[in-house]
């Protein structure tokens, strides 16, 4: 068996690099030195008890307002206290209350754009209605009166303000959200029947990472601001502990006669502003550089369905899937527009049907219908569809959750960007194996691993380390279809599977299929507008024309003794299958 060599990176290789791409300033020397000076003075406020020459405490009324010496590098201030010295240590509450704000800003304008953004549907007016809130009341005013309660608590002032100022970021979260469940990784996953929880957390935060930083290094500015102007104003610091804002506010009071005072407490409070607005602009440039414009998902969330059958149809006795005067529809324009109508077929254990039609005929509507993967303004409009005689139409997403990924598998017609690029081979496959398997990591590994066995990859050991990038087209196929076979489904969609493939290629991966259904007796529906993929695998054919059936039997006889025009044009347009014939 040939496996093709690794293909060039692609766009799901510039997407796993967008985070190294935010961080790499050595071509931006103005973010470089801001980071650079951001980076120095905290580690200067951290070292304080190090590096500070003298008690930030100690009076020396003598020297009192003396200027810059070997003795006061920075001079002294009212009471003749070493100025170096305070500002060191007067930077640990400056820097502690913009870590905590920082902490909360980010835990509460994260969750909740996620939450907005991914779930939608009540949770997002929810959040909305919060966000508006926030960004209608005045912070500062809310912020004081917290301190009078709390009795002058700089945690409490720090908390108020991350919550009160994470109003942008859930707007910001949420916009990026929505253009990431747009990923066909991300619908991926749904099909494989992990959890929202657990998309949101493997699958959307990752990917948020480069937004969220250019919105803590410009907040940071704003969170010092803050916590430095209540010092100056004599709340949320004790004297005479040291603090940035309270040694402003001592310098203002000798502005006139000593200058040099607060410019050297003013001055730092200014350039450490200064260097976090400039690096959360280098850091917005580079993500605006790096970005790229989501792949257009085929999945959604369903649909709430409705118009069903009174009196549903019988399934097919013994049939693996049965669909039986099946319809589906989408909304629009106050109305419901079928697209697919009155379908009626099945689907034995075993057997490898193949789903066939021009583009727009209605095949992979049907297939994802079954799945409940319509777009949000879908539905099954009548009709049942039964799986081991079970009604699987018009379920709710939880019950559709139990199907996905257990019951029916899905192969997506685009691997190279159904498998995540921020995760390796090994933790995508063992993710969907702990969702179906609850073993330890020894075992999972070793499923893992007979997965790429069943699929036929070589060295699989050394595949688990790999990103997806690092694969050939061939490769991240059969890694799609091991994740598809994770659940032991008794069904399997494959969606256009050999589309991207060369011609060696797609007959290895075909004969993988047949492999597998000889091997475990899974059914195999395959849609396709591929006849030659159809002549090779199927044992019965549905031809699709409009959103219904025009004809349907075994491929022998579809191909040799075609009864519809419609049949006998598709045949006819594919030189090398007539050809063949």
């Amino acid at each position: 068996m040939s496996i093709q060599a690794a293909s060039p990176p692609t766009p799901a290789f510039r997407k796993l690099r967008q985070l190294s791409a935010l961080v790499d300033l050595r071509h931006n020397a103005v973010p470089a030195i801001s980071l650079a000076f951001i980076l120095l003075v905290s580690l200067a406020v951290v070292l304080a008890d190090v590096l500070a020459p003298y008690d930030p405490l100690h009076q020396d009324l003598p020297a009192a307002l003396s200027g810059p010496s070997a003795a006061h590098w920075l001079g002294t201030d009212t009471l003749g206290r070493d100025v170096l010295s305070r500002l060191l240590h007067g930077g640990q509450p400056a820097l502690a209350g913009v870590v905590l704000a920082l902490g909360v800003f980010t835990a509460c304008g994260t969750a909740l754009g996620i939450l907005a953004g991914y779930l939608g549907g009540w949770v997002d007016r929810c959040v909305g209605i919060v966000v508006d809130m926030f960004m209608a009341l005045p912070n500062m005013v809310i912020i004081l009166a917290v301190l009078a309660v709390f009795s002058q608590s700089q945690t409490a002032s720090m908390i108020t303000l991350g919550v009160l100022a994470s109003g942008n970021l859930i707007r910001i979260v949420r916009s990026s959200v929505l253009a990431l469940k747009e990923e066909l990784y991300v619908s991926a996953a749904v099909v494989s029947g992990l959890t929202d929880a657990r998309i949101m957390a493997r699958h959307i935060l990752p990917g948020l990472i480069g937004p969220v930083l250019v919105q803590l290094s410009i907040f940071s500015g704003v969170a010092l601001s803050v916590q430095t102007g209540l010092g100056f104003l004599g709340v949320a610091s004790k004297p005479p502990a040291p603090s940035w804002g309270g040694m402003v506010g001592e310098a203002a009071e000798v502005m006139s006669a000593h200058g040099f005072f607060l410019l050297v407490t003013g001055g730092i409070i200014t350039l450490l502003t200064f260097a976090f607005g400039f690096l959360g602009d280098g850091l917005r440039d580079l993500a605006a550089e790096t970005k790229k414009q989501p792949a257009a998902s085929l999945f959604r969330k369903p649909a709430a369905r409705g118009g069903l059958s009174a009196l549903p149809p019988a399934p097919v006795p013994g049939a693996r899937l049965s669909v039986q005067d099946y319809c589906v529809g989408f909304h629009s324009d106050g109305g419901v527009k079928e697209t697919v109508r009155n379908l009626n077929w099945a689907i034995q254990p075993g057997e490898i049907l193949g789903l066939v039609g021009e583009s727009g005929s209605g095949k992979t509507v049907t297939a994802l219908s079954l799945l409940g993967l319509l777009p949000s303004n879908g539905e099954v409009t009548g009709g049942r569809a039964y799986l081991d005689g079970k009604d699987i139409s018009g379920l709710s997403e939880t019950q559709y959750e139990d199907i996905r990924g257990k019951e029916i598998g899905l192969i997506s017609q685009e691997p190279m960007v159904a498998l995540d690029p921020s995760f390796t081979i090994g933790d995508q496959l063992t993710e969907v194996l702990r969702l179906h398997h609850r073993e330890n990591r020894q075992a999972l590994k070793a499923r893992a691993l007979d997965l790429l066995h069943q699929v036929q990859l070589p060295q699989p050991e050394g595949l688990l380390s790999k990103y997806p990038h690092e694969l050939s087209g061939g490769m991240i196929q059969r890694v799609v279809i091991a994740i598809a076979l994770a659940g032991s489904p008794k069904l399997l969609i494959a969606d256009e599977l050999t589309t991207a493939l060369d011609v060696t290629v797609q007959a290895e991966i075909l004969d993988l299929l047949r492999d597998l259904r000889d091997r475990t007796g899974m059914s195999i529906i395959v849609v396709t507008h591929d006849l030659g993929v159809v002549a090779d695998l199927c044992d019965r054919v549905l031809i699709m024309s409009q959103g219904e059936i025009v004809e349907q039997g075994g491929t022998e006889d579809i191909f040799y003794s075609p009864t519809r025009d419609y049949t006998k044009k598709l045949i006819s347009s594919t030189p090398n299958l007539v050809k063949a014939l």
